[in-house]
């Protein structure tokens, strides 16, 4: 019988199936419940040894005999100091050596409580990751710490080998041992690089191949990628391609950029039949909420992540495999390999894809993105500021040569107009910036330099607030908070845009919204740079949309 706790569970689970098998036990209370545990699993040779400055070296022993990674386990305190040399040894033996701690709950660190030491991150630079576990009380912990003991387990062979620290809180009662057997856990793995004459390799394909639902996912990508011919139908035809316009060009054939509002028209019914068998995914972030919630609602039976960094990524919570390489590499590898069964996949989401029209509004936030995009030159760069802005453009189709900018790593709002000037003073192409009044006015200082010309088009949409946050619980008019989330204002960039020698538009409604836009994306209007400041109201921007979607989820056909 194993102990009920779940992040022990997890821990002796993956340890198995990572193929750790020597573990040396260290006597104690806090750690009782992991030592019988793994005692307890055939799998494992265990060592007992009482002094942890003995077991941690004894362990490194272990490990260079064999070659995998030893573990060690031991109770919680002044245990741990006790292992400090022997993980310092083996981090610059470069010994796979994984360092297991019990530990008390959080809670009681530093309040007199026995054998109690902050022991997260106690071996500061001389481990490869440290990781401390959840104490398991909803289904996202377990899938936390499950993800958090695979990335450690990985991390003792990953870029050479070492030590990792994996700290385990373990609340009373300790000695519970009521679990018949290890659950069922999700394993993942790591390839980093592939031949052709990898036997890893051929098992991918093979595993490849068995899906008929394959879908790709590409994230944000700053770059364009060109595709040789050859590889394109292979490569387009086998897999369903969704990105978003942060993908810029960076995919074999022509997405489906729409899915966002798609997926939010989906019945339950087709939203299952939909559902692919892998998704395989590159790039970095993806904007789209829905495809978030659809995913980790309905995950795939396998997930790919495909980076140069190797990395764990498990952004819709049901990861399985990581590719270390570059993923244009990986498929072009890939595209003669695909075995030529039919499927219509693909089809299946075009054909619905087809169906979902694009807005057409009245005067709007809305309205006046979608009436540039329509209206840009080619070539040209867009530059999307984050929150509304990004998810509004999502909605329209951007033309073939335009490029997109975006500071999506950590999407705040900081910033946005700093970056798009710097990028602009590089470029010789007209740059287009979209950014909402609270981005622009946060970073208005962005033109408070000398350093950029007249190659810029600013479209400020200035609603006298932050629109996005009016659609959260909760903030009708009679909010007390509203105007401190919301943060209305009544400020325009008149002033400062004509001092800093912009060309200052204003706009109030359709028809100017028109005139303007005709002057706004010629390119030979390129004298000064210019600032179209285009006033909405804000609770008719946030009632549009509402309306536009629940248009979508009462489409006749569904």
């Amino acid at each position: 019988m194993y102990s009920d706790k779940k992040n022990i569970l997890q821990l002796a689970a993956l340890l198995k199936a990572h193929g750790v098998r020597k573990i040396v036990l260290c006597p104690g209370s806090r750690n009782a419940a992991i030592v019988h545990t793994l005692a307890n699993i055939e799998d494992f040779t265990c060592y007992s040894v009482t002094d942890e400055r003995s077991a941690g070296f004894f362990a490194i022993g272990l490990s260079l005999q064999g070659g995998g990674p030893a573990a060690v386990c031991c109770t919680s305190g002044s245990a741990l100091l006790n292992l400090h040399p022997a993980v310092a040894e083996a981090f610059y033996q470069q010994v796979p050596l994984i360092v297991i701690s019990a530990d008390r709950p959080a809670a009681w660190i530093g309040q007199m409580d026995g054998q109690t030491l902050p022991q997260p991150g106690v071996f500061g630079p001389l481990v490869k990751m440290s990781v401390n576990l959840p104490e398991v009380q909803t289904d996202e912990d377990e899938w936390f710490c499950n993800r958090l003991i695979n990335e450690a387990i990985l991390e003792t062979t990953h870029h050479g080998k070492g030590p990792v620290h994996i700290n385990v809180p373990i609340s009373e009662p300790i000695y519970r041992f009521t679990v018949k057997a290890l659950p069922e856990v999700r394993v993942i793995t790591r390839y980093q690089g592939l031949s052709v004459y990898d036997r890893d390799y051929k098992i991918l394909i093979e595993r490849l191949n068995k899906y008929n639902k394959r879908m790709i996912v590409v994230g944000q990508m700053n770059l364009i990628y060109l595709f040789e011919k050859k590889y394109v139908k292979p490569l387009y035809k086998h897999f369903l391609w969704l990105t978003e316009h942060l993908g810029n060009q960076t995919i074999p054939g022509i997405p489906i950029r729409n899915f966002d509002a798609a997926i939010y028209s989906m019945s339950s019914e087709r939203q299952n039949d939909m559902t692919p068998e892998l998704l395989i995914t590159y790039g970095g972030h993806i904007v789209s909420k829905e495809l978030k919630k659809y995913l980790r609602k309905h995950p795939p039976r396998e997930h790919w992540h495909i980076s140069t960094d190797g990395k764990i990524a498990d952004l819709y919570g049901c990861l399985t495999t990581i590719i270390e390489m570059d993923p244009f590499e990986f498929l072009e590898k890939i595209a003669f390999l695909l075995d030529n069964k039919p499927t219509n996949y693909p089809l299946m989401w075009e054909n619905y894809c087809k169906t979902v029209p694009m807005p057409e509004l009245p005067y709007s936030e809305i309205s006046a993105i979608g009436k540039l995009i329509q209206s840009l030159p080619e070539p040209c760069a867009l530059h999307l500021a984050n929150s509304s802005t990004i998810r509004y453009a999502q909605l329209f189709t951007i033309p073939p040569r335009v490029e997109i900018c975006c500071n999506r790593g950590v999407n705040g709002i900081e910033g946005s107009l700093s970056t798009a000037i710097g990028y602009a003073v590089a470029s010789t192409k007209l740059n287009f910036i979209i950014i909402g009044d609270l981005s622009f006015f946060y970073d208005m200082n962005a033109l408070w330099n000398q350093n950029y010309g007249a190659n810029i088009r600013i479209l400020l949409l200035n609603n006298e607030g932050g629109e996005i946050f009016h659609t959260l619980p909760g903030m009708d008019k009679s909010s007390r908070s509203r105007e401190f989330i919301t943060a209305e204002h009544y400020t325009t960039a008149k002033g400062w845009a004509e001092e800093r020698g912009f060309i200052y538009i204003k706009v109030t409604d359709e028809e100017e919204l028109e005139d303007a836009m005709k002057q706004f994306t010629t390119p030979e209007t390129l004298m000064q740079p210019m600032l179209m400041e285009v006033f909405t109201d804000k609770e008719k921007d946030t009632t549009l949309l509402r309306e536009y979607y629940h248009g979508l989820k009462n489409k006749p056909n569904e």
